[in-house]
Formats: C-alpha cells, sequence, structure tokens
C-alpha cells in the first residue's frame, strides 16, 4: 500500500498545476483563490448548515460582563461563518490572503446584525497586533488544514482568549487508519494542496487539539454531508482556556 501511494503521488506531482507552481504562478492564483472560495461557499455552507447552526449555537453563553460577545476569526476568508453568529457580537476578521477583503465587505454588508473591527491581515502564527485576553471567542474552521504550523496557531488562540472563553473549530481531517479514503486523501495530496492554496487533507488535526492545552475539549467526529470524499471526514466542536 505504502508504494501505491508513493506512486500517485508521483503521479500527481508531474501534474500540469505542479509545472505552473514551478513556473513562479502562485503568487496569481492567491488572487484567485479568494473569488473559488466565495463561491463555493455557498454550497458548503448548504451541506454543512445543520452541522454549523448546532456548532455555534451555545456561543452566546460566552458573553462577557458588559453583555458583549468579542470574536476573532482567524482565516476568516470572505466571512461564511457570519450568518451563525449571535446578533450584536463584535468580529475581528483574520486572514494572511488580504485579496479576500473585496468578498469579506460583500459578508459584511449582508450580515448586519454584527459589528466589525478592521480587517487584520495576519496569518494564525502570527497575531501578536492582538492582545493577550482580549477576546471571549475565537472562530477556526477550514483553517488548520492550510496553515503552516498548527500547535503554534492553537497557542495563539489560547493566548488571546480571555479565561472561560472558547476556541470554536470545524476542520476537515484525515481519514481513519487503513481505508480506502485514506489512501487517496495522501495520493490527492499534492495537487490538493496547490488548488487549495496550501490545504492539507491528510492532518489529524484532533490530535493537535487533545495536546493544545485546553481546559476542556468539547470534540466529536462527523461525516460531512454531500461533500467531495476527500474532505468528509471532519472534527467539530469547542475547547474552553
Amino acid at each position: 500500500m505504502e508504494h501505491f501511494m508513493n506512486l500517485c503521488k508521483i503521479i500527481c506531482l508531474m501534474m500540469p498545476l505542479r509545472i505552473m507552481e514551478l513556473l513562479g504562478l502562485r503568487g496569481m492564483y492567491k488572487r484567485v483563490f479568494p473569488f473559488l472560495a466565495y463561491n463555493i461557499t455557498f454550497s458548503y455552507n448548504e451541506k454543512m448548515h445543520t452541522v454549523k447552526r448546532d456548532l455555534f449555537r451555545n456561543m452566546y453563553k460566552f458573553t462577557n460582563e458588559d453583555n458583549t460577545l468579542r470574536l476573532l476569526e482567524i482565516g476568516c476568508g470572505s466571512g461564511a461563518n457570519f450568518p451563525y453568529y449571535p446578533d450584536g457580537c463584535t468580529v475581528t476578521c483574520t486572514d494572511p490572503n488580504p485579496h479576500f477583503e473585496r468578498y469579506l465587505r460583500r459578508s459584511m454588508a449582508a450580515n448586519k446584525h454584527l459589528t466589525y473591527e478592521p480587517f487584520l491581515v495576519l496569518s494564525g502564527e502570527h497575531l501578536e497586533e492582538v492582545a493577550d485576553g482580549s477576546v471571549d471567542v475565537v472562530v477556526c474552521t477550514l483553517v488548520l488544514c492550510s496553515v503552516s504550523d498548527v500547535p503554534r496557531v492553537l497557542g495563539e488562540a489560547r493566548r488571546i482568549l480571555k479565561t472561560g472563553g472558547a476556541l470554536y473549530f470545524l476542520e476537515h481531517v484525515a481519514a481513519q487508519r487503513g481505508s480506502w479514503t485514506r489512501v487517496l486523501q495522501h495520493a490527492l495530496r499534492p495537487v490538493w494542496s496547490w488548488l487549495g492554496d496550501g490545504c492539507v487533507v491528510t492532518r489529524e488535526t484532533g490530535r493537535h487539539l487533545e495536546a493544545a492545552g485546553f481546559s476542556q475539549l468539547h470534540l466529536a467526529h462527523v461525516d460531512a454531508p454531500r461533500v467531495t470524499f476527500a474532505v468528509r471526514p471532519h472534527v467539530v466542536g469547542f475547547a474552553i482556556k
């Protein structure tokens, strides 16, 4: 099986997209990717509506003493989660790709039940502009698959959360070991990473969450309905600092 997986990787590396990357066209794709992600958002939200609704349902419990909720989203993309946030919360959006802002503004205009802080062009590994213990909730969905250092991102999330605050997550992960889905995930990994702007389909994100040092972890494994097999396995839940 290992030899088969390695052969598939070699084949994928020979595909035209890899050649485009070697020619230095990755920067151009970073401008195109937000457009693709924005349009995929509608289909994904439709398929995952119940999962997202149930995930964010208890977010109001983390409202602070002055009856407000300060929320920071790591890798906000085009704002796909906005419809699920409680009325009146103040949202700070961060993303390392500045080209998302155009589509983010559209989502902001369509979700006037929220208040928005200025958009911050920051990666999840480097949130130094955000003060320690300054937010009630951190949200991270479909992001940990593409960051360069998962433990560091989770460490930054813990740092900026107030004591008793919560990190909400929804991430696709590697399939069960020994399954054909996992074999195919490994085969698709190179080309998928290029198309997904660094997205890795074989990450075992649940293990990183377990090791991140939160006082409580509420994590469930789910299969996303009607989603491409490579990203069907998900972990979903929240962790409390």
